[in-house]
């Protein structure tokens, strides 16, 4: 009878196992794709005028632009104020250096907003690849609910079978003991 009852427990414990093994192959099966996308993110292919974009609105967008551009239109503004007659090429009102800043802010305007745009994009797939990292612990947490629903679950039933068992033994003391009495 015991052996019966070993083989028994043997054979709850392995099917225990093999719903624990189970629940952790779903887990891995469901997370490979996830992980397929955050280990190999697509390449991103980028034409020859998409990079001078991002170069010029990077230059565009810095303190050494600023500078070197204050510094020129300083120059500008100073030499054709002091210049003499035919070296004069733009005076006072500056027309020339104001047609020169229009052009160059119409021009620099249209190229940072190509530049803004694929920024855009960078951070449209860092956000997916967040979402995809967001899902994979989700998973993972889901998971683990499963392995601690299983693990009580079977501890609980664990518990009422000792107890039964207990139950068992304790009528078969009563029993004796009402046997015992009765002899006397």
């Amino acid at each position: 009878m015991e052996s019966k009852e070993i083989d028994k427990l043997l054979s709850d414990e392995k099917e225990h196992l093999n719903k624990l093994h189970k629940i952790v192959e779903d887990t891995i099966k469901a997370e490979e794709l996830i992980i397929q996308n955050l280990l190999h993110p697509p390449i991103e292919m980028l034409t020859n005028q998409q990079k001078l974009s991002d170069r010029l609105a990077q230059f565009g967008g810095s303190w050494k632009f600023i500078l070197l551009f204050g510094i020129l239109l300083f120059i500008w503004i100073v030499f054709n104020i002091f210049a003499i007659g035919l070296y004069k090429f733009d005076p006072y009102p500056f027309i020339l250096m104001n047609l020169i800043l229009s052009c160059i802010a119409a021009l620099q305007a249209p190229i940072i907003m190509m530049s803004q745009n694929r920024q855009e994009e960078k951070d449209r797939k860092r956000n997916e690849n967040d979402y995809l990292i967001n899902l994979k612990t989700e998973m993972q947490i889901r998971s683990l609910h499963q392995k601690m629903d299983l693990l009580l679950e079977e501890q609980i039933k664990t518990l009422f079978e000792t107890q039964e068992k207990q139950f068992k033994i304790l009528k078969d003391i009563k029993f004796k003991l009402d046997k015992l009495s009765t002899l006397k």
